[in-house]
């Protein structure tokens, strides 16, 4: 036995010899691993793609040279990025002896971002970027404008088919661009055969220019889409740079003191934030560098809260407001209410990212830089504006009893559901299944269509909880008057993931919730109230792609014994149509509400995952989603009349 093993070891090491370590030469490894390079391939990897490009020339405006940036969607489904900046070098590498242009095209890790002085703050992938969107394209060209000529390259696959060719007449269709003097033109058609989807969104990029925009002050972005016949086009520019961005998001707010805006550099390092605090109970914080938006915070968005806090508990302790320790406030508290943006700016080289998509800042030493650097100016800011002190403690004073008085009622609750033996409320009809993964939770309008529900359901893995009429608008309500909504406070025990500071997503009883309520304004009022709850005290079930919203059928047809289901009108326009043949006898139903169905209906259209149609909530746009809620559940009715009357026109009428 001892010998057979030996052998087979012996085998196995000449098997794995120099013939099976594999070489990827030049761009080959971005097109064999791309996920590595832009994140994923779906459609935010494609829009990672065209990011990469824009950033290029956003970084040429952080370095001083660039005053526009345009991108075109064009008919045939390419994009270009334009800019009026220095133009990629074209002259002769002294050690690779090719194109400057050629080599940022076509090489890993070659460009001014990287290992170079051209730079010094920029956002794109350590001069990664250009090389990796051509690797990932059909084709590409380049037009580069320097020496009051025009250069151009194209490229497959992130192979060159040209040399770099001077020009006559450029290929630019935008009478701007074929005015100026220097700048970058790219064109690129995403390969298909890394991509799924190569249909690029129209408002997706809108909302990441215009977040550049804020972020880059004196910038121009110009974005056209051509691809339809009716072309669009919007454009930004802001001069108040991130104190705008801060306005916007406490749109349709009241505003407890104007913006407190910090700027200040240490070594390489530049430092600016803005804040404000608003009437609200929620916070909306973002954080940046280098123009990348870093979603999952870092060092630098913890080096602001710790001074945030420890400024505003300083100055507590000064006025006499905090008397002894044991009173101060923690970060909870002074999160409400906040609306702020972190924005660091550092040298390229010396960034350190969790992970490729940037999403998260490791630099542990920007935590105490930017701590420091805060802590100090909100410090002065309050010594310089009492008024403005005042208002903000008073906030954070009434948060801090809030929390306490929260704690409390979650404590009782958590201790009445023991003393009855189970934390699970009576109304909850809960499924079989004790795999998250595979179990479902249906919210359902009235304890009618809740009966129905609990009826026509397949038990193994779907829970009902039906809702009692309209729940509480939680856009203003703080948690310990939640918990003392019996609607909410069953909510949150069914769902099993807690709520506040102690949210648990590992402890959700349920990866689908799915919100089912009568397709009429009663139910969609409903349904709006238990979207904002989730969107502002449970967001992680919303991020985590947990929750959905049921769409029952509007319509039931029937020509004898067949019957069809139709969820809109053109559906039903559509059926009609195929059940008439000869003078048949079709009857019509308009369905007002779950309860007119019966159990077996209910199940068949609406909860038989073989035939139901849901629609997965996600939060594409934080900031849009933030002032649609505040507009529709807010207290400012002016906002919320306005919009109502914007959008009347698009509105479905039941009459």
């Amino acid at each position: 036995m001892a010998n057979t093993k030996s052998s087979t070891l012996n085998k196995s090491e000449s098997d794995y010899s120099a013939q099976q370590i594999q070489i990827l030469e030049g761009l080959e490894p971005v097109r064999k691993r791309p996920g590595m390079y832009i994140g994923s391939t779906d459609v935010y990897g494609l829009h990672e793609a065209l990011r990469e490009i824009i950033d290029n020339s956003v970084d040429e405006a952080l370095a001083g040279f660039a005053k526009n940036v345009w991108i075109t969607l064009n008919a045939d489904g390419s994009a270009t990025i334009s800019d009026d900046g220095r133009g990629i070098p074209i002259d002769i590498h002294p050690v690779h002896k090719k194109s400057a242009l050629e080599l940022v095209m076509t090489q890993l890790h070659a460009g001014g971002k990287f290992g170079g002085s051209a730079y010094k703050i920029s956002g794109g992938l350590h001069g990664v970027g250009a090389s990796v969107v051509n690797a990932l394209s059909d084709w590409v060209w380049v037009e580069v404008r320097r020496n009051g000529k025009i250069y151009r390259q194209r490229y497959e696959r992130g192979i060159a088919k040209t040399s770099v060719e001077i020009v006559k007449d450029t290929l630019v269709t935008i009478p701007a661009v074929k005015k100026m003097q220097s700048g970058t033109t790219t064109t690129f058609f995403p390969d298909g055969s890394i991509f799924p989807v190569i249909e690029f969104d129209f408002d997706f990029i809108k909302r990441m220019i215009r977040e550049r925009a804020y972020l880059v002050p004196k910038l121009y972005f110009h974005l056209v889409d051509r691809r339809n016949e009716e072309i669009k086009e919007v454009n930004f520019y802001f001069e108040g740079g991130i104190v705008s961005l801060v306005e916007k998001l406490n749109d349709n707010k009241e505003i407890l003191h104007q913006p407190i805006y910090i700027n200040k550099s240490d070594g390489d390092v530049q430092v600016e934030v803005a804040l404000q605090y608003n009437n609200t109970y929620t916070e909306n914080v973002e954080s940046y560098v280098n123009v990348i938006n870093t979603v999952n915070g870092g060092t630098h968005l913890t080096g602001f809260r710790m001074a945030l806090t420890r400024a505003i508990n300083d100055y507590g302790k000064k006025t006499g407001i905090i008397k002894a320790d044991s009173d101060s406030f923690v970060g909870d508290d002074t999160k409400e209410g906040l609306t702020a943006v972190v924005f660091i700016k550092m040298p390229q080289d010396a960034i350190q990212f969790e992970g490729q998509t940037k999403g998260k800042l490791g630099n542990s030493e920007i935590q105490s830089v930017v701590n420091t650097i805060v802590k100090e100016a909100i410090t002065t800011h309050f010594e310089e504006n009492p008024g403005d002190g005042k208002k903000i403690l008073e906030k954070i004073s009434l948060a801090a009893k809030a929390r306490l008085a929260a704690k409390a009622a979650k404590e009782a609750v958590i201790r009445k559901g023991a003393l009855e033996g189970s934390t699970l409320p009576g109304k909850l009809a809960d499924c079989q299944e004790k795999n998250p993964a595979i179990s479902e939770l249906y919210l359902v309008e009235g304890d009618s269509a809740g009966g129905s529900a609990k009826q026509g359901r397949d038990r193994k893995f779907q829970a009902i909880l039906p809702l009692r009429g309209k729940i509480l608008n939680t856009e203003r309500a703080r948690l310990d008057k939640m918990i003392e909504h019996e609607e909410i406070k069953n909510l949150i025990i069914a769902l099993g993931s807690g709520i506040g500071d102690t949210t648990n997503m590992e402890k959700l009883r349920y990866h689908r919730v799915i919100i089912m309520t009568d397709a009429d304004v009663d139910g969609e009022h409903i349904e709006t109230l238990i979207l904002t709850f989730f969107y502002r005290h449970l967001p992680d079930i919303v991020r985590n792609g947990y929750l959905y919203v049921a769409m029952p059928p509007l319509f039931k047809l029937q020509r004898g014994k067949e019957i069809r289901y139709a969820y809109n009108e053109e559906e039903r326009e559509k059926y009609n149509k195929e059940l008439q043949s000869g003078n048949a006898n079709i009857s019509i139903q308009r369905y007002k509400g779950l309860g007119e169905m019966n159990p077996e209906q209910l199940w068949e259209t609406t909860m038989n995952p073989a035939n139901r149609l849901l629609k997965q909530v996600s939060i594409g746009d934080a900031e849009e989603a933030d002032a649609v809620f505040t507009m529709l559940m807010g207290d400012e009715v002016p906002p919320r009349k306005h919009f109502i009357q914007t959008n009347a026109i698009n509105a479905t009428l039941d009459i």
